[in-house]
């Protein structure tokens, strides 16, 4: 599981940014026990395969 913050910096975007897309359904969210969301990495790099990166 990985944080919104190390999602942020793999698409290279804004952590606030990766929470919208989770919100809108994007991309699944898991929450810790505290109610931070994680995500996982499986997902994460499949998307990245998926989708072009910007350069």
């Amino acid at each position: 599981m990985i944080t919104p913050r190390e999602v942020a910096s793999m698409f290279c975007v804004n952590p606030k940014t990766v929470t919208r897309w989770a919100v809108a359904g994007r991309l699944t969210a898991y929450r810790t026990l505290g109610g931070h969301r994680r995500y996982s990495r499986a997902e994460i790099e499949q998307l990245l395969d998926v989708q072009p990166r910007a350069s």
